[in-house]
């Protein structure tokens, strides 16, 4: 005999809610997801971060920085200084990257891809005059507006999703670019704990977001 699973129907997990639709909002779910009804989610409040790499003052006279490093979402933003503490020909030159809030974060050496700070992808080339000690590079990091989407939620994010944002109140598969409009339960109701939809949580971290949806009005019964 064939054996049939149900899958989770839109609602299932919710014991009560308050009157009319204060229990509920209408948000945007990001792309690239498979949600199912009760799944625990984060809201997207940290922008992307974008850098660009430029001479600084006094500019080097025969070297040369990645234009566009790669800028992760814990990098500081604002001006990040490459300064020459040892120059040389080639690959002996020696820069001190310091973070916009003046934190020694570590030394690039010309030639090799440098990371740090939540920099990344960046190398500094020596192509005509050897740099001298005090010569510049800038990295500006700039933050994109946040995307105010909706995704699973990771206790370890930092774009805004460790945060528990609600429950998603039916199931979403989302392809890459996909971003469609669903309905969550955003606060005032009891649900099923055992019907909550998770990631890859553990104990300790589905206990926490438990609390978390507490905070928010949603208590989660066993």
């Amino acid at each position: 005999m064939t054996t049939l699973t149900e899958a989770r129907r839109a609602g299932e997990f919710i014991l009560s809610e308050a009157p009319g639709y204060r229990s509920r909002e209408v948000v945007t779910i990001a792309a690239s997801q498979t949600l199912v009804a009760g799944a625990v989610l984060g809201k997207v409040t940290q922008g992307a971060k974008t850098a660009a790499g430029a001479a600084g003052t006094p500019a080097p006279a025969g070297a040369t920085i990645t234009a566009a490093p790669t800028a992760a979402l814990n990098t500081k933003t604002g001006v990040h200084r490459f300064e020459c503490i040892v120059g040389g020909a080639g690959t002996a030159s020696k820069w001190r990257h310091t973070d916009p809030d003046g934190v020694v974060i570590g030394v690039a050496t010309a030639g090799s891809a440098y990371a740090g700070g939540g920099l990344s992808g960046l190398t500094i080339t020596d192509s005509g005059t050897d740099p001298t000690a005090g010569e510049a590079f800038d990295v500006t990091v700039t933050t994109a507006a946040a995307s105010g989407q909706y995704k699973i939620h990771d206790p370890e994010g930092i774009d805004g999703t460790e945060t528990v944002a609600g429950l998603l109140y039916d199931a979403v598969t989302t392809g890459v670019g996909e971003t469609p409009e669903a309905t969550i339960i955003a606060r005032d109701a009891e649900v099923k704990l055992a019907l909550l939809g998770w990631d890859d949580h553990d104990a300790g971290e589905k206990t926490a977001a438990v609390a978390a949806l507490a905070t928010i009005g949603i208590i989660a019964r066993s």
